[in-house]
């Protein structure tokens, strides 16, 4: 029967976290977790403080026994990765800026709206940012997958970026509008700097989050 304390679950915990920082796949992380508990719990029955074990580098622990029980890791590559998307992004910027005007022309030019018809701005709004934002969103997922195409699991980074990047920009772009709103929409560069950087954050840590999930999946 399990002795487990909070002192146990608190280390395994510590220990999981760094075997995902490793990028080792959810399985493996399991017989690890299954593996240290026996010993910790042992340790515990015996009136040992499982701490002792760990020593006083827990998560250099966590990578021993890791590098001891051969499982497989997959190097994160963080930086790399934000890298590769950031520039795709930016690169797409321009291009989806100039495609999103292109077709609104050709819309207009294509409906004679009566004059008694006007498009609500927010609408109006919408359909523009998010036009520029699909196209920045496949600027950098199609950078990752063919720039990085040699990474192991990039493919599902790639997917996984395609899922969250919509939704996070979807809602950083309404969260840096309420700020302007809030202000009455400044033209000042603190102003502009600060809902750029709400949208930049945003996609960063939507990517690193893609990246971190498709690396400690099951295989």
């Amino acid at each position: 029967m399990s002795t487990s304390t909070p002192a146990v679950d608190h280390l395994l915990a510590a220990a999981d976290r760094e075997w995902r920082a490793l990028g080792i796949h959810r399985r493996d992380r399991a017989t690890l977790a299954a593996d240290l508990r026996s010993e910790l719990d042992a340790a515990t029955a015996d009136g040992i403080d499982p701490a002792t074990l760990l020593g006083t580098d827990p998560t250099g622990f966590a990578l021993r026994i890791a590098e001891e029980a051969g499982v497989q890791r997959i190097p994160p590559r963080y930086g790399q990765v934000l890298g590769v998307a950031s520039v795709g992004a930016v690169l797409s910027l321009i291009p989806g800026y100039i495609l999103v005007i292109g077709l609104h022309q050709a819309f207009v030019a294509a409906f004679d709206l009566p004059r008694d018809v006007r498009v609500p701005v927010w609408l109006a709004a919408g359909v523009f940012y998010g036009g520029v934002a699909a196209v920045v969103v496949a600027g950098a997922v199609l950078a990752v997958r063919i720039a990085l195409r040699d990474v192991p699991r990039i493919r599902h980074t790639a997917t996984r970026m395609t899922l969250l990047l919509p939704p996070t920009i979807a809602a950083a772009i309404a969260a840096a509008a309420a700020f302007g709103w809030a202000l009455d929409f400044p033209l000042t560069p603190l102003a502009i700097g600060t809902e750029a950087a709400i949208v930049l954050a945003a996609f960063l840590a939507a990517t690193a989050l893609a990246r971190r999930k498709s690396v400690t999946a099951a295989g």
